[in-house]
């Protein structure tokens, strides 16, 4: 305080006052001696309270010269987010009353899953000859005049784990002494997290050769095979134990590699090492696998572009190679090639109206042996087929399929299955929903064999539970 000019002495300073301002007030006003002492008094009582106030200060003044200056506050950092709140627990819905279209699922609340579903095939009708299995060149076609009951189909599939999915399919089949047959058409089990875009399957399969082989009866457009796949593959079509391996290219389109290693025996390898049928007269000999090469190999290249926003275009090249029956050392080899395209515009609705074409043209070379009085020779056949679908309207289809085979002369003359044929099929088919339908065809045949006949055949699906998606 003394520093700031301030005396810490307040009665000098009010003495001084008050002998510098009495004589002045006393004259000025005319006051007695009692009005100046106060006067006097209530002065001295101001400078009290100041001087309590500057003691005040001065102890502020002597605590911040004594202590170190406070840090400042640390500012506060902002608390870590919270975790989020944890979901409300699911309610469980109410079980769904059951459909007869709804998938059969077992062990669906974990990895494992089955699926299970039944497809069945009715075909009725009448044809100019009463041979009709001369004209039907397929086991799933219809075999006679009235009713036939080409396939009852049970599809088993799902993911066994994290790495493999397994696929079955049970047939069920009439012939015409309306005896039932069974047979194992598939049973595999395919890869679904091998590295480099490969998969590898492995068990008994449907060759991917072309697009017809591939397909069950109750994916086909028409009613039956193709001739060309008849003459080919046999009844049966080609399929057998094996393995696949394929790779899917990278490329900004779809494209995919496949090659197949099979079994090259018995009637689902038809120009192999088939003992079961006598091909082009010779009396077929029993042929054991020696090695490697006595195995049936197919490799197979697909790809698919999209021409418009509303075509696509889906193309591939197929081979089949192995041991055939009629000599020990005779090979057949078979080559194909395939073309899809699909139009549907961007307006259509629940799938209609669209336009399909479909074309396979194939060529077999086959080494036959000499036997039964024929000379060994080289035997070749070619043929293909052609078909248009219009979905012209909800769930109305129209198609059309036309049909060529023919072949070379070889020494055996008269042989059905070498004979030059031509067949047309239009077509009619209702979709009353996605699991049925019901379908009108007709079909006229000219063989260089048979002469001409004519046959219309119907023909009802129906699918009960979920079946896997058909190949595009």
């Amino acid at each position: 305080m003394e520093r700031l000019g301030i005396s810490r002495r307040p009665w000098a300073l009010l003495a001084a006052v008050a002998l510098a301002t009495a004589p002045s007030a006393s004259r000025a006003q005319g006051t007695p001696v009692e009005q100046l002492q106060k006067e006097l008094e209530s002065m001295r009582k101001q400078m009290q309270q100041m001087q309590k106030r500057l003691d005040a200060q001065d102890a502020v003044i002597r605590k911040l010269g004594k202590e170190p200056a406070a840090a400042p506050p640390p500012v506060a950092e902002a608390p870590p987010p919270a975790p989020p709140a944890p979901p409300p627990p699911a309610v469980a819905k109410a079980p769904e009353p059951w459909s007869p279209t709804a998938p059969i699922k077992v062990l669906s609340g974990s990895r494992s899953y089955l699926s299970l579903s039944f497809d069945g095939l009715v075909d009725a009708g009448w044809s100019t000859t009463p041979d009709v299995t001369a004209l039907e060149t397929g086991d799933h076609d219809p075999l006679q005049r009235g009713f036939t009951i080409p396939n009852a189909e049970i599809v088993l599939n799902g993911a066994v784990d994290p790495y493999f999915t397994g696929v079955a399919n049970v047939v069920f089949k009439l012939d015409e002494n309306n005896e039932t047959s069974v047979e194992l058409e598939e049973m595999y089990l395919q890869t679904s997290s091998l590295p480099w875009n490969l998969q590898a399957k492995g068990g008994q399969y449907l060759t991917e050769f072309g697009r017809i082989n591939q397909q069950h009866p109750h994916a086909w457009d028409f009613v039956d095979q193709p001739l060309v796949i008849g003459r080919m593959f046999g009844p049966e079509g080609l399929r057998n134990p094996g393995t696949r391996l394929s790779w899917l290219l990278p490329l900004p389109f779809y494209s995919e590699l496949l090659g197949s290693v099979q079994n090259s025996n018995g009637e689902t390898a038809y120009s192999f090492r088939n003992t079961e049928d006598d091909l082009f007269g010779r009396t077929p000999i029993d042929r054991n696998v020696r090695g490697p090469g006595d195995l049936l190999y197919a490799p197979r290249w697909v790809s698919s572009f999209d021409l418009t926003d509303s075509q696509t275009v889906v193309a591939g090249l197929s081979g089949a190679f192995g041991p055939n029956a009629s000599g020990p050392s005779n090979y057949t080899q078979i080559y194909g090639g395939d073309l899809y395209w699909k139009w549907k515009p961007s307006w259509q609705s629940g799938g209609f109206p669209f336009v399909a074409f479909q074309t396979e043209a194939l060529g077999r070379r086959y080494e036959a042996g000499a036997s039964n009085g024929l000379p060994a020779e080289v035997l070749y056949d070619w043929g293909l087929y052609g078909q248009a679908i219009y979905g012209f309207t909800q769930r109305w289809v129209a198609g059309m399929r036309a049909d060529w085979v023919s072949g070379d002369n070889g020494a055996f003359k008269a042989d059905e299955n070498r004979d030059d044929r031509f067949r047309a099929s239009p077509n009619l088919t209702f979709y009353p929903t996605e699991f049925s339908k019901l379908r009108l065809q007709y079909n006229y045949d000219h063989g260089q064999l048979l002469g001409d006949d004519s046959s219309v055949w119907v023909q009802a699906e129906f699918l009960l539970g979920e079946h896997a998606a058909h190949k595009f």
